[in-house]
């Protein structure tokens, strides 16, 4: 195991999902207790459901703080998120919201990296499931990718937990790479909230969320570190760990290209 660059994460923002009860007094809290202002606001987006007579807001993305001491900006950043699909309508965020209990919780961190594609590399050779390819976001200058959940494996119900990984002011090389890539996908600005959403919705309503790894490899890595307290843990095992998800990654992708074969 080896640090590498494209480890040195920081807190980009953070998904905070509310009951539609609570998302008005959040947003006032927000203005009046964090003192966001109106220049604060990132985003905000509105539903259109079929049937619809009047618009919801279905997020807004709030700054509640930065930092202009570096070539990349240091923002806090929370977006706010409530179900706003009619009551007889699939919603994954009420799901969420249903299975986790209470009246709200927090859905997912976005975690910046020097190196969005060298850490994608790193994770899906060892058995990283990710919900969506890198994308690239030209009006806000990043590119970003979204992992599966993190759950127990054969869990009766999805976590409602996952991550995001971005980079911001990606290169001119980086982007033409992207461009030539054989998975690119473009969501700009007003699409990438609304894509990411229909492929949560897409999940739920089948049932069942990819998991951050898969069951198969999660029960493997249990397996080799039952008995032991995390103190017990030792480097040596952990390389161990790490070769058994190299060895099932590398062999699920030989089967992937068999089948398409």
């Amino acid at each position: 195991m080896k640090k590498q660059p494209f480890h040195n994460f920081v807190v980009d923002h953070m998904t905070f999902l509310v009951e539609p009860d609570l998302y008005k007094q959040t947003y006032a809290l927000f203005r009046i207790v964090f003192g966001v202002s109106r220049e604060d606001l990132i985003y905000e987006k509105r539903s259109n459901w079929p049937g619809q007579k009047k618009q919801s807001s279905m997020t807004f993305a709030a700054r509640v703080g930065s930092e202009s001491n570096s070539k990349t900006p240091n923002q806090a950043i929370i977006a706010v998120v409530q179900p706003t699909e009619p009551a007889k309508q699939s919603s994954h965020v009420r799901t969420m919201l249903k299975n986790r209990g209470g009246s709200c919780h927090w859905q997912h961190i976005a975690l910046r990296t020097p190196d969005l594609i060298g850490f994608h590399r790193h994770s899906v050779e060892r058995g990283v499931n990710f919900i969506t390819p890198i994308l690239k976001d030209a009006e806000d200058d990043l590119i970003q990718v979204f992992s599966g959940e993190w759950m127990m494996p054969g869990a009766a119900k999805p976590s409602a937990t996952f991550f995001e990984f971005v980079q911001r002011d990606p290169s001119a090389e980086l982007l033409k790479q992207l461009e030539t890539a054989a998975n690119r996908e473009a969501w700009f600005r007003d699409k990438t909230f609304l894509g990411l959403y229909g492929e949560k919705e897409k999940e739920y309503q089948k049932g069942k969320a990819v998991p951050f790894i898969d069951d198969a490899l999660a029960k493997r890595i249990s397996a080799k570190l039952k008995g032991l307290e995390v103190f017990e843990i030792e480097d040596a095992l952990l390389d161990e760990v790490e070769a058994d998800m190299l060895d099932y990654a590398a062999k699920k992708r030989k089967g992937k290209a068999a089948a398409a074969a």
